[in-house]
């Protein structure tokens, strides 16, 4: 049993600076998991996602050490946008990051997009890592596949989601918004979901 296990993510953070070695692989140990299938989902390839997230990991013990972390008990949502950085890098020097843009969000769609919001967010944990899921994903838009993984495998909330793709909290809301419609259609052909709300 880690003895360093109960405490917080900013308490641990302070541990490793003071030079506590084990408290940092407390933290990594906690987030890597969700980290990595963060990048993977977002790269959509293993061997780079593991080069990319050993990246990650290198910026953010630079970032420690030279005090740039300030997110008070949020260090995974400052690690996703450290490793949505180091994705975006990445593929900007192999200019292959789809420039896809999504029209905007429709006020109207009320709540039957909140219930279908919750279904699908149900089928997606339930099948967090299902080639299945993976397929659907890759059928997205880029922005849409990015806003999911952000929303619900890195469980980023919509401010986050913004702060980190630098956008606004209405556009994440509707990427997000029409990615889950487009995975509700998916499902619907697959036979997945029920059609009625």
């Amino acid at each position: 049993m880690n003895k360093y296990q109960d405490f917080t993510d900013h308490e641990l953070i302070r541990m490793y600076i003071a030079g506590n070695n084990q408290a940092f692989t407390t933290l990594v140990h906690r987030h890597k998991s969700r980290l990595y299938t963060t990048i993977v989902l977002l790269v959509r390839n293993r061997d780079l996602a593991e080069d990319i997230f050993q990246e990650v990991f290198i910026k953010i013990v630079n970032a420690l050490h030279s005090g740039q972390y300030s997110d008070n008990n949020r260090f995974l949502a400052w690690a996703v946008r450290i490793a949505h950085n180091c994705c975006i890098s990445h593929f900007r020097k192999v200019n292959s990051w789809s420039k896809t843009v999504v029209a905007g969000y429709n006020d109207e769609m009320g709540d039957s997009l909140d219930y279908m919001e919750h279904s699908i967010e149900h089928h997606l944990i339930a099948h967090e890592t299902s080639q299945e899921i993976n397929a659907m994903l890759d059928q997205l838009p880029t922005v849409q596949r990015e806003a999911v993984v952000l929303r619900y495998y890195a469980d980023l909330s919509y401010k986050e989601m913004a702060q980190t793709v630098g956008i606004s909290i209405n556009t994440a809301l509707g990427r997000v918004r029409y990615a889950l419609m487009n995975l509700r259609k998916q499902m619907l052909v697959e036979g997945e979901v029920s059609s009625g709300y």
